[in-house]
């Protein structure tokens, strides 16, 4: 037995097309969605998000404007900066990419995004929304990977899902959006006594913990979709995920590569969300 693979940069383009299309008809009515990343001081990954995030944005249509910042920029400053973005009506996203220098307090930098125009989600009161079932924003992470999921045509109601990682940028949001799908959904974390034992119950895992080949095959239910967030670079500078690919591959039903997978579903989502967004102040 051999899980198919789940696809995630080719559901990414057809997303990217789809948001295209959109855009173009708000183009028709004189508006062009825009989204406006900011950026401070020189970490490497954060720089090719990025870059990215922006070359997805021009691809699709929207107007991108990336802000970068000194490293040594003071919090106030910042803080500034994003309220000014706050007002500009030709900005209808603002994301600041984390993570942001120690001296700063990342959670009251992103509570001062409007929320209407938090796009990556992670404001309190569009968690607040989320938890109660009525999303304005829907973490793009998640939000991806609950697309792919309907993509491969997996039905979550009566399903037992687990979670592996607990954060609120990913495992916490995946578990709100699964439990209103229709899911018995068992979030695990650092503390969580026998991981395996839960795992192997899951009719689908998501794992996102941040460490290599944590999930191996011996820990995943005959037949299960496993949808692997992780990405880490290995000493020998390769992409690999959190789970081991070669040993899950042999034992699941469907799962995700690393790269390829869940990665190019987080900024398809980041564009429509920021699409939504412009939406509705267009309404």
């Amino acid at each position: 037995m051999s899980a198919s693979i789940i696809d995630g940069k080719a559901l990414s383009e057809a997303v990217k097309s789809e948001v295209s299309t959109r855009v173009q008809a708000l183009k028709a009515r004189g508006i062009t969605p825009g989204l406006a990343v900011v950026l401070v001081g020189e970490d490497p990954a954060s720089q090719v998000y990025v870059r990215n995030k922006a070359a997805a944005c021009e691809k699709a249509g929207l107007n991108s404007r990336v802000i970068r910042l000194d490293g040594d920029i003071t919090e106030d400053a910042l803080l500034d900066i994003v309220r000014e973005l706050n007002t500009d009506n030709e900005i209808h996203g603002i994301l600041v990419q984390l993570p942001l220098p120690r001296h700063m307090n990342s959670a009251r930098v992103i509570e001062t995004i409007a929320a209407e125009k938090d796009v990556d989600g992670f404001h309190i009161s569009n968690a607040g929304l989320l938890m109660t079932g009525q999303p304005l924003f829907r973490p793009c992470t998640p939000y991806g990977v609950m697309k792919m999921l309907e993509s491969e045509n997996v039905s979550l109601w009566g399903a037992e899902a687990v979670v592996v990682g607990a954060s609120n940028i990913v495992g916490k949001p995946m578990a709100m959006l699964m439990l209103a799908a229709g899911a018995t959904v068992t979030l695990c974390n650092s503390k969580t006594r026998d991981l395996a034992a839960q795992t192997r119950r899951a009719d689908v895992l998501v794992v996102a913990t941040g460490k290599p080949g944590m999930v191996t095959g011996d820990m995943i239910k005959p037949g299960a979709t496993v949808i692997d967030v992780g990405i880490n670079r290995t000493e020998q500078g390769k992409l690999v995920g959190d789970v081991d690919f070669e040993s899950a591959v042999k034992v699941a039903g469907r799962i995700t590569p690393v790269p390829g997978g869940v990665g190019p579903m987080t900024i398809a989502m980041l564009l429509v969300n920021t699409l939504e967004a412009a939406e509705r102040s267009a309404a």
